[in-house]
């Protein structure tokens, strides 16, 4: 097992790179998860000697870019073009920055694969991996992996864990496990109040059975990003205050699987 701990931005909304680098750095990240969104510095259509400029900057930090967080929606309803252009600039944009992987939402009930069958070979030109969170209309792991197993590559297109949302689908976290098996390429550490109120607070101050995901999670290796959605709740608290406290989660569990 081998974790490595990252903070996404989307905790920080509207704060420049620079600064969102020293917050992960003062709480032990080894990376940053960037929210590519149209509000903040990382985004789509930026030039690309300024994406060569953020690169440096957190290389020179020693930092890494854990994941994209993008908004492409690839079950969505609609015509295949624009998402298929979305997710094409998605990864482009990964490959330059340096990030492994580009995480996408479901967005709908639609079938999916000829909008991943167009990129497949933008991913392994790339070396970058799709990641498809766990989320809106697939928000068990189950769900999810039926739009990613078909490609039978979950190096190319796998399954992004988003702790809150199978849980409060009714998926207990063994059975996240289980069912994503090797497609499971990400998990987001986070939080809510309970099933019915879904409001983030730190992690282990709700009910998600976090410490169930941590022992689950102890013989995979992969990126663990806190997940904060201060970007959607304004008045949650500043990220340093969940982030001591995925720190201390990831403290607890980031340790090497000892043999039976």
């Amino acid at each position: 097992m081998s974790w490595r701990f990252a903070v996404s931005t989307l905790g920080m909304p509207g704060v420049p790179v620079r600064e969102a680098a020293r917050t992960a750095l003062a709480h032990g990240c080894e990376g940053l998860e960037l929210r590519v969104h149209a509000s903040e510095e990382v985004r789509l259509g930026l030039p690309g000697r300024v994406v060569d400029d953020l690169r440096s900057l957190l290389v020179d930090q020693g930092l890494a870019v854990a994941c994209l967080a993008g908004y492409a929606k690839v079950c969505a309803p609609g015509p295949d073009g624009p998402v298929i252009d979305e997710l094409r600039a998605l990864i482009e944009l990964a490959h330059r920055i340096g990030a492994p992987s580009v995480r996408v939402f479901p967005g709908g009930h639609g079938d999916a694969r000829s909008r991943n069958e167009a990129v497949l070979d933008d991913l392994r030109g790339s070396g970058v991996r799709l990641l498809l969170e766990t989320h809106d209309s697939r928000p068990t792991g189950k769900a999810a992996l039926e739009v990613v197993e078909p490609f039978g590559d979950p190096d190319l297109v796998a399954v992004l864990w988003d702790a809150v949302h199978p849980w409060r689908a009714g998926e207990d976290p063994a059975d996240t496990r289980e069912v994503l098996g090797r497609y499971l390429g990400y998990f987001q550490v986070k939080d809510a109040v309970s099933r019915a109120d879904p409001t983030p607070v730190p992690p282990g101050a709700g009910a998600v059975p976090l410490e169930d995901c941590g022992e689950i999670l102890r013989s995979w290796s992969g990126w663990i990003s806190l997940e904060w959605e201060r970007a959607w709740y304004p008045d949650l608290a500043a990220v340093e205050v969940p982030l001591r406290a995925a720190a201390a989660w990831f403290a607890r569990h980031a340790r090497p699987e000892q043999p039976g």
